[in-house]
């Protein structure tokens, strides 16, 4: 991993779809899911990261501990922001927030870990061709 800057934070603009609905997560709401603004929340943080990893590392999701604070409807569009807090070797503690114009819709942190491509594939690989026990 590069050397790391004071602020390390990245934006991040999505239009929520209806493809992006909690009625899609088997619930009944036409809001955007949980999982899906988690999700949103990690892919900022890998912007934020991305340019200071090696040509041979990525990083991998480990834990959330957010809130997700207010409905949003399809058609609008939620801004993210993720901002490096701290790091303690390989894993990255990231500040999590996002708004979709009228609310705070996420706050809290994600945490992620700097991990070799290359180890992780053969890992996959080798558990992909196992039996299951």
């Amino acid at each position: 991993m590069k050397p790391l800057p004071d602020v390390v934070a990245a934006g991040y603009r999505h239009e929520v779809t209806e493809h992006d609905t909690a009625d899609r997560w088997q619930n009944d709401l036409p809001v955007l899911a949980t999982p899906v603004l988690l999700w949103l929340g990690e892919v900022t943080a890998m912007h934020a990261i991305a340019e200071y990893l090696d040509d041979h590392e990525m990083t991998v999701g480990l834990s959330h501990d957010s809130s997700h604070l207010a409905p949003t409807p399809p058609g609008r569009a939620i801004q993210l922001t993720a901002e490096l807090r701290h790091r303690a070797g390989r894993k990255l503690v990231f500040d999590v927030y996002g708004h979709d114009g009228v609310d705070e819709v996420l706050r809290g942190t994600h945490t992620r870990a700097v991990v070799d491509r290359q180890k992780f594939l053969d890992r996959l690989e080798a558990k992909a061709v196992s039996p299951p026990a």
